[in-house]
């Protein structure tokens, strides 16, 4: 009897012993929605299976993620590996609680220079981008073809945009020819086409009041204010210009690549883009980009590095673009079939030509406090009375 216990105990010893997990595990932290998930964790999974010494142990913040993750380095608990955009980006650099990824082989020719230097503070790189974010026009061109308007493109002016926006506006169908939003996201590009901006290229100086970005600021507030080509906010109520666009109440809206899935899904109405008017300077939009960083106190820096190329390989972030959520930021992997499919918009190409004439938004430590000033400012400006 005694012979069995001892036996049995020696097993249960066995059995414990061959159970316990020895791979190296490392922290990973994200937002996204519900549908960027279900993506993320196959890949995940993919990667512990081909790096079985390594467990990733996947923390989702869907939401608040930036104050979270404040606290988490604040209590010396940071993830090791870290998504993040190129917003909060120089905060965390400029604190030194990023690793520096210059010298590693994860930045290399397979990304649009752009997207690189957008994961830049001072020169170095923080980060490896997963993908960009720039703004095109979407438009309604059942809209237009009913009024027998021309669709913009690429060769439109802002004078000219301006005129095709007055074609489609028709104050008693309660249709407008362009949206108008009061985020500085969606106005920069009519400033940095005008060759102003928000922020100086050496982060130092506003140069919001500068002759150049009065300029694109005027021409903006003019599309709402004096031409009434953009609803106003009381003629948009709690509509966003989104569900307005949908609704066939917007000919033309300004807006980014993570519109196209609910377009997709919802628009009963064709339509595409085309890239944004050109002002004195030419088409210019900002471009931001989000990717993965590495916390500079990690205890496994090796093992996040290959979690990160691994992220960031072509077949990854094919996987990424599949819903058509996001532009991929490796060159292979936004001109694969995948991304430039036969899905609307049909002109999905315009996502990535207008890259080399994008400009990375130029982000300084207290650019959200810049943003949150700007905003005031212009609040009176864009709300006068017609």
């Amino acid at each position: 009897m005694c012979k069995i216990i001892l036996a049995t105990i020696f097993m249960i010893f066995l059995v414990g012993c061959t159970t316990k997990d020895s791979r190296t595990a490392i922290q990973f932290s994200s937002w996204g929605s519900k549908s960027e998930i279900d993506i993320l964790k196959p890949i995940l999974q993919d990667f512990e299976t081909q790096n079985p010494d390594i467990k990733v142990d996947f923390m989702h913040i869907p939401q608040n993620y930036f104050q979270k993750l404040h606290l988490l380095f604040a209590s010396n608990t940071a993830p090791d590996v870290i998504f993040i955009n190129n917003l909060y980006l120089p905060i965390y650099a400029n604190a030194g609680l990023l690793e520096d990824l210059s010298d590693s082989d994860l930045a290399n020719e397979n990304f649009f220079p752009k997207a690189i230097e957008a994961m830049e503070y001072k020169g170095k790189i923080y980060a490896i981008p997963r993908d960009v974010s720039n703004l095109v026009v979407y438009y309604n061109k059942d809209l237009f073809d009913s009024k027998n308007v021309r669709y913009p493109d690429k060769n439109t002016t802002f004078q000219e945009f301006l005129e095709i926006a007055k074609k489609i506006t028709s104050p008693q169908e309660g249709i407008f020819g362009v949206s108008f939003e009061e985020e500085p996201l969606f106005y920069l590009p009519y400033l940095m086409s005008e060759g102003g901006g928000i922020l100086s290229d050496d982060l130092l100086t506003n140069i919001l009041n500068s002759e150049e970005s009065l300029r694109g600021i005027n021409f903006y507030a003019d599309l709402r204010t004096k031409h009434h080509v953009a609803p106003t906010k009381s003629e948009s109520a709690s509509a966003t210009m989104a569900q307005m666009f949908l609704q066939g109440k917007i000919g033309m809206h300004i807006s980014g690549r993570w519109l196209v899935p609910k377009y997709r899904e919802t628009a009963e109405f064709d339509w595409d883009v085309t890239q944004f008017p050109k002002g004195t300077k030419g088409s210019i939009v900002p471009l931001d980009a989000s990717g993965w960083a590495i916390s500079s106190k990690s205890n496994h820096k090796d093992e996040a590095i290959r979690l990160i190329k691994y992220l960031s390989s072509k077949e990854s972030l094919e996987k990424f673009s599949s819903s058509g959520l996001v532009v991929p930021a490796r060159i292979d992997a936004a001109n694969s079939k995948n991304f430039l499919d036969d899905k609307k918009p049909k002109n999905a190409k315009v996502f990535l030509e207008i890259i080399s004439t994008s400009k990375p938004t130029p982000v300084s430590v207290n650019y959200n406090e810049i943003l949150d000033n700007t905003k005031k400012t212009l609040e009176k400006k864009f709300n006068q009375k017609l």
